[in-house]
């Protein structure tokens, strides 16, 4: 019984390999063409959305702008700017403690105000000089003559 069944396992080894061997040399011998084109043509493909999405890529630039600063003079702030502007004494304020790098909280606990308060006078402020983070509020209130 063990013997019927090694020679019907090897029969049957032997005709799965002779169905690959005839599978293989259809596949790869007889349309080995249109393999290698289409390889090729996966190639390029994918090399040519590659190239695209690196070239078509945005260029990032910064920009600086050096503001000149008087040496050995103290800051005297341009009143007339602030009026034209708008802004209020408070406001100001609020400014020039946002410069120092204090965040709305601890603002608010140095002026004896809500931090709604301080959140709606630097709100006021952002429109004013046309900014929209508090960096850039700092950088156009130097450059406007209202901060040191």
């Amino acid at each position: 019984m063990k013997r019927h069944v090694l020679i019907y396992g090897l029969i049957g080894g032997v005709l799965i390999t002779l169905l690959k061997w005839t599978e293989y040399r259809f596949l790869v011998i007889d349309h080995s063409i249109e393999i290698y084109g289409g390889l090729i043509a996966a190639t390029f493909a994918v090399l040519g959305v590659w190239l695209g999405l690196k070239l078509t890529r945005a260029q990032q630039r910064t920009a600086v702008q050096e503001v000149p600063v008087t040496a050995g003079q103290p800051f005297v702030l341009d009143e007339r700017k602030r009026e034209d502007l708008g802004i209020t004494r408070r406001e100001l304020e609020i400014l020039e403690l946002i410069a120092r790098g204090m965040s709305n909280r601890e603002i608010a606990q140095k002026l004896y105000v809500s931090e709604n308060t301080v959140k709606t006078h630097s709100s006021r402020v952002f429109d004013k000089l046309g900014a929209r983070r508090r960096t850039q509020a700092v950088q156009l209130g130097k450059e406007r003559g209202l901060l040191p």
